[in-house]
């Protein structure tokens, strides 16, 4: 189901974004803005935008650099950008949000971000938490640990073998096709993403999913991973932020929602008062496309709603 309207913003960051809208019919209750996931891209939300629509939530989703119809002068497809590329994809995402300030003023706003969506999010929160009144971080893994700083070594060969903006022959070795060996009887190499035949066959046959990123744009996503997996990063962030976390029991990407269950934690120890966390069963990586969605999605509105009704005047700050 496509969003209701897609349009441009130019960033301060350079990039010429590609932002994706649909607005409810009914009272707003309030904005979620998406962060999209790795190698695909914002339209894919599209079903999400309209259950959130229908419950009355404007919904607004961007393709991030290097994805979907975004385009920047640095960051081909597969490129965050040549130099400091974490930083300008998070600048995006201000912008963005500076643009849900025009188009649906007054209204609080919840960030929402699926796996390197999730990465994102979180390392937005670290500089802009007062910009938001929860935030949704689902199927992310902040638990890299020695394997990541592994694989960071691997892409700084990789670069002075091959560059930064070549694809890495490596990594989707380790991840993608790694995670694709662990599902049993799969038909593709992508039934890792969901149980639901139909949507690993739409992703498949989408051009703009699946392909292989870049060595600079894995060292980016890394580079947010290890910036969000410390925690002094979490200091700027108030505690009483609501936080929702998700995963899947069957997610080889997040070590089964080990990892999810791993922030979970960390964020409590660190005084987080309104961490929820939920491992769905039987899930595998793309909650939103899998077999039980539609429970998923109503958890995710029945919490958006509890963390609205709560909201502090910290909300609208700049």
């Amino acid at each position: 189901m496509p969003f209701d309207l897609k349009t441009g913003l130019t960033s301060p960051s350079g990039a010429r974004l590609t932002v994706h809208q649909t607005q409810t019919r009914r009272k707003p209750v309030g904005v979620v803005q998406i962060c999209h996931g790795m190698v695909e891209h914002a339209a894919r939300y599209g079903r999400f935008a309209a259950f959130l629509s229908a419950r009355g939530f404007h919904c607004v989703a961007h393709d991030h650099r290097g994805h979907g119809g975004t385009t920047a002068p640095d960051a081909p497809r597969g490129v965050f950008g040549k130099h400091d590329g974490a930083d300008k994809v998070i600048a995006d995402v201000i912008a963005v949000r500076d643009r849900i300030d025009i188009d649906f003023a007054g209204l609080p706003v919840i960030l929402f971000g699926h796996s390197m969506g999730g990465l994102i999010a979180l390392n937005v929160l670290t500089g802009h938490a007062g910009r938001y009144a929860g935030a949704a971080i689902w199927n992310a893994n902040f638990s890299a640990g020695l394997a990541g700083k592994l694989a960071t070594l691997l892409l700084r060969w990789e670069r002075l073998r091959r560059g930064s903006d070549m694809p890495s022959r490596l990594l989707p070795k380790l991840t993608f096709r790694a995670w694709g060996r662990q599902v049993t009887d799969a038909r593709t190499e992508f039934d890792w993403l969901s149980r639901d035949p139909d949507e690993v066959d739409k992703y498949v046959a989408d051009p703009l999913c699946g392909f292989d990123a870049s060595v600079s744009l894995w060292q980016d996503v890394f580079d947010l991973t290890f910036r969000g997996a410390d925690d002094a990063a979490l200091d700027p962030i108030p505690r009483d932020l609501p936080i929702n976390l998700a995963g899947g029991e069957k997610d080889p990407a997040t070590f089964g929602g080990k990892a999810v269950t791993a922030l979970a934690q960390r964020l409590e120890a660190k005084g987080f008062q309104r961490v929820t966390a939920m491992i769905y069963p039987g899930t595998r990586h793309e909650t939103l496309n899998e077999i039980n969605r539609d429970a998923a999605m109503a958890d995710f509105v029945r919490w958006a709603n509890a963390a609205l009704a709560s909201q502090s005047p910290r909300t609208g700050a700049k």
